[in-house]
């Protein structure tokens, strides 16, 4: 089944309570001392999705009886390095990012990667051979730290007017708020919640930041000390700050620190009660599929390694039916069945 990727967020139904999860800090890579064998199914790229998929990944896991059967596993975006991704692979260079994730699927085979993590749609740039396969629904804001200069909301203008440099201080939003230069960040160039938030403040073209953007902080990392100026703020995704903050799921580096999420257009992005994303913030030109991408030829195979791709990430397969309460203890919106698994292209 192949549609463009603008209708799935004009169709899905989106599902609107938790399941009860357990909190408990995010699983990294595979097992310290394991690579995967070279019929495991092993994929790479964004931050923004790679802790719910290493806890899919055990959870799939889990559930074989067989140890020759194919596992699953996930490789994080840092830190910085090359990688042995399987047993007999060539090491690579840790694809950082859903760009980066994407490039590397397309330039190894399966006995390197299998799928690319990606929290962005296709592209025109994109082979027409990649299949972006539908997993589930989250949504950019943007945040700032508690204790600083900006304001509780901003409009869509004013983050175009911010990243693109028009507006440097925070009085030029708001004669109430600070005369300090604002200092806005960006995740590094290849990070799908970059490309992602640079289209929506556009009006869907995409924003060229100006030179008063720093694009030198991790994606989802609240922890990095340059944000905690008072004067910072970066885009975030929705899920990953729920997941972070609601129900433990950071450790190390990946926490949220000193920022709070923050509301665009009046809208507030996160049901602080419920823990998750409000659904009126869901209907928002902010709110995104994100996706697992896989080679054409072998997600239509029918050998056992196309079968198996689809099993697990398609419509009807594993994650599907049973991956709902590991998305929402991330903080992701489970896609309705008819979406989940449904498969998109540029």
């Amino acid at each position: 089944m192949r549609k463009t990727a603008a209708k799935l967020l004009t169709v899905a139904a989106l599902a609107t309570s938790l399941a009860t999860v357990v909190s408990g800090t995010a699983v990294a890579d595979p097992a310290a001392g394991v690579t995967p064998n070279s019929q495991d199914i092993v994929g790479v790229g964004s931050d923004t999705t790679q802790a719910v998929l290493n806890q899919l990944a055990a959870d799939y896991n889990a559930t074989l009886t067989d140890p020759n059967a194919p596992h699953l596993y996930s490789w994080d975006a840092i830190p910085t390095g090359t990688i042995t991704t399987k047993t007999g692979a060539t090491a690579i260079t840790r694809p950082n990012g859903s760009g980066a994730g994407i490039t590397a699927l397309n330039a190894n085979t399966s006995a390197t990667v299998d799928f690319a993590r990606s929290s962005r749609a296709p592209q025109p740039t994109d082979p027409t051979t990649d299949d972006f396969v539908a997993l589930a629904k989250d949504a950019v804001a943007w945040a700032a730290p508690s204790t600083g200069n900006a304001p509780a909301n901003l409009t869509t203008q004013n983050l175009k007017d911010i990243y693109t440099c028009a507006v440097t201080t925070w009085n030029q939003i708001d004669p109430s708020l600070s005369t300090d230069t604002i200092k806005p960040f960006l995740p590094q160039t290849g990070s799908g919640t970059r490309s992602f938030f640079l289209g929506a403040i556009g009006g869907g073209t995409a924003v060229t930041p100006g030179t008063c953007v720093n694009s030198s902080v991790q994606e989802n990392q609240g922890s990095d000390s340059q944000l905690a100026d008072v004067d910072a703020l970066v885009p975030y995704s929705a899920a990953h700050y729920i997941g972070q903050v609601y129900f433990g799921k950071g450790s190390g580096a990946d926490v949220q620190g000193p920022l709070t999420i923050r509301s665009i257009n009046g809208v507030a992005p996160v049901d602080a009660t419920n823990k998750v994303i409000t659904a009126d913030y869901a209907t928002t030109t902010y709110a995104r599929v994100v996706y697992n991408v896989f080679r054409d030829a072998e997600w239509t195979a029918t050998d056992t390694h196309g079968t198996t791709l689809r099993a697990i990430f398609g419509r009807g397969g594993w994650i599907c039916s049973n991956g709902a309460s590991d998305l929402t203890s991330f903080g992701f919106l489970p896609l309705a069945a008819f979406n989940c698994g449904s498969v998109y292209h540029s």
